[in-house]
C-alpha cells in the first residue's frame, strides 16, 4: 500500500508540474490573478462533481471545523500565484526545485515537532541530507 501511495504522490507532484507550464503563458495572456481565479474555478467545480456523487452524505461539515484548518484556503491561491509570476522568468524546473526544497524544508519542521495533529518523525541525518541535495540542484539547475 505504501508503495501505491509513494507512486500516486510523484504523480501529483508530475501534474504540479504540467499545472506549471499551464499556469504560465496563461498569465500571460489574462493576468496572473485570472489565471489563478479560473484554475480554482475549474478546480472547484470537479471537487463539486466529485462530492456530489462520491462523499460520503452523513460526513461533517467543515462549518464545524476549527477555523485554522481551513487556512489551507489561502496558502494554495497564493502557491498557483507563485507559479504563475514564477515560471515565465525561472523556467518551471527552477520552479519547481523552489518549490520542493520550500516544502521538504517545512515538512520536515512539521514532522519534528508533530505539528497539526501530525505523527511525530524526528529530524535525523538522513532527512538533513536529502535536504541538502535538493538545495544542491537548486544551485546546479539554476542560470546565476
Amino acid at each position: 500500500m505504501q508503495l501505491i501511495l509513494i507512486l500516486l504522490v510523484i504523480a501529483g507532484g508530475m501534474g504540479l508540474s504540467v499545472e506549471a507550464g499551464l499556469l504560465g503563458p496563461l498569465g500571460s495572456e489574462v493576468g496572473d490573478l485570472w489565471a489563478t481565479f479560473s484554475i480554482f474555478g475549474v478546480g472547484a467545480a470537479l471537487t463539486f462533481l466529485l462530492m456530489l456523487f462520491f462523499s460520503p452524505r452523513n460526513s461533517a461539515s467543515f462549518f464545524t471545523q476549527p477555523s485554522w484548518t481551513l487556512l489551507g484556503g489561502i496558502l494554495g491561491p497564493i502557491y498557483v500565484v507563485i507559479l504563475t509570476v514564477a515560471v515565465p522568468s525561472i523556467g518551471i524546473a527552477m520552479t519547481m526545485i523552489g518549490i520542493l526544497a520550500g516544502q521538504v524544508f517545512k515538512s520536515l519542521m512539521i514532522d519534528h515537532y508533530a505539528l497539526f495533529g501530525t505523527a511525530h518523525r524526528k529530524i535525523d541525518s538522513k532527512r538533513i541530507i536529502a535536504l541538502i541535495f535538493i538545495i544542491a540542484a537548486l544551485f546546479l539547475v539554476a542560470k546565476i
